[in-house]
């Protein structure tokens, strides 16, 4: 029989816990003493020069990797922890209409600092007052948690973010967990991670990340997949084989309006031998599916960059450099048909080689790329990598984060499991099954 969901078991305990200790009216307790059972320790956001860096600033302080063996059961304790906040009433709704200026004393500033010390962001003897810069400490601390630019003002996103329910967040672990639990990799000294919803990548040696680089990953009609692999290979000026769905779509309508769109993107059209055929005797109508090979080739134009880290997969999918690095400092970083771009790629191939190939330094690596003749580097000893979708999780220094559910993945996954555990138990009570038991 399927494990009951976590909301249901840190319920139960919950609520078990609030009658031992005579809290009857837990939620109006709660919002009276302004104490948080169970308080989550907040990130540190740190100092940066522009704004679309700051996030990006004060995840790199951090050296906890998002993913390492205690996660799953780092994620189980938030659960349990917010599912006692759930019990004692969860946190308060701040209206939407709610306005916040530092140094001016509002009338939403007191609900704002109970809301950030139930979640554990302000400490409790900073419990009143208008917003000052303690205030803005805080949501600084909230703001790191949960992806978003640590400002310390109150943006849009920020207050949906804060008005997000407790019962949510909870979900969101669950599923993560529930994730975990299916997932089989093999952790090594040295291993990738690449958390889709966060969109950033970790490569973490001796469990602590050495190296954090945000990433572009897949659209949300075009989801990057979740994966374990092995990195093979790094590829110097690597050539582009566009995949056939890309040829068939969105080749294939460019070349209905201009003959002339390949040539200009530097792309030849192969034949199954890789032999060059004239791309005017190609059917570009896409009703069929390509029976060649469109292939762009290296230098600057080249969709991949200058840098491909191989991994093999079934989903055909892996790093790579691109030539619009200007897209890494977008909040939003879903913008790609699957793989994952890797910001500053060139420091992560580095890090790659050279443990088991000093000469590859990082010198050596810009030399190799700027003759524009392409090298393979074959990895002597493959280094695993995960390709993660944790929504909630919490990191060994007990700070819990949040991301946004950007592929609307969770509530798909809790529904399933909750279909599953429904027919095993039907199941288990149907009388031939007892019948047969005996």
């Amino acid at each position: 029989m399927r494990r009951m969901t976590l909301i249901a078991i840190a319920t139960m305990l919950a609520t078990a816990s609030a009658f031992a200790q005579g809290a009857g009216a837990a939620g109006t307790d709660m919002a009276e003493s302004g104490a948080a059972p169970h308080p989550v320790k907040s990130a540190k956001p740190a100092a940066a020069s522009t704004p679309e860096s700051r996030s990006a600033a004060a995840l790199a302080l951090s050296h906890e990797p998002t993913f390492d063996e205690g996660t799953a059961q780092r994620i189980k304790e938030a659960a349990l922890s917010y599912s006692d906040l759930a019990v004692r009433g969860g946190w308060p709704i701040i209206p939407a209409e709610a306005k916040f200026a530092s140094g001016t004393q509002g009338p939403h500033d007191d609900l704002l600092r109970q809301r950030l010390l139930i979640s554990g962001d302000l400490d409790p003897d900073k419990a009143s007052g208008a917003y000052d810069d303690v205030l803005a400490e805080s949501v600084k601390r909230f703001q790191a948690r949960h992806g978003l630019a640590p400002t310390g003002t109150m943006t849009p996103r920020t207050l949906a973010a804060l008005n997000v329910p407790v019962q949510k967040r909870i979900k969101q672990l669950e599923a993560s967990l529930e994730r975990l639990e299916n997932m089989n990799f093999a952790f090594g000294q040295r291993y990738v991670v690449v958390n889709l919803p966060a969109a950033f990548a970790e490569a973490v040696e001796n469990d602590h990340v050495v190296r954090r680089y945000r990433v572009i990953v897949g659209k949300t009609e075009k989801p990057s997949p979740t994966l374990t692999a092995e990195i093979t290979s790094v590829n110097l000026n690597p050539t582009w084989t566009v995949p056939s769905s890309i040829a068939k779509t969105e080749i294939s309508a460019h070349m209905r309006k201009d003959l002339g769109y390949l040539a200009r993107m530097h792309m030849e059209v192969l034949d199954a031998h890789e032999a060059p055929i004239d791309p005017r005797s190609v059917d570009w109508s896409g009703a069929h599916t390509p029976n060649f090979t469109v292939r762009q080739q290296n230098g600057g134009w080249n969709a991949l960059g200058a840098v491909k880290i191989d991994m093999p997969n079934p989903y055909s999918v892996y790093m790579h450099d691109t030539n619009q690095r200007n897209l890494f400092s977008d909040d939003y970083r879903f913008d790609s048909h699957g793989c994952s771009r890797v910001d500053n790629v060139r420091d992560l191939a580095t890090w790659l080689l050279q443990e088991e190939m000093p000469k590859w330094n990082r010198a050596a690596i810009d030399a190799a790329i700027a003759t524009g003749q392409r090298e393979d580097i074959a990895l002597p000893k493959k280094v695993p990598v995960a390709w993660i979708y944790l929504t909630g999780w919490m990191t060994k220094d007990q700070t819990v984060q949040f991301r946004n559910d950007i592929y609307d993945q969770d509530e798909q996954l809790l529904e399933a499991t909750a279909e599953e555990a429904a027919f095993f138990s039907q199941a288990a009570n149907h009388p031939l099954t007892a019948h047969l038991a005996q």
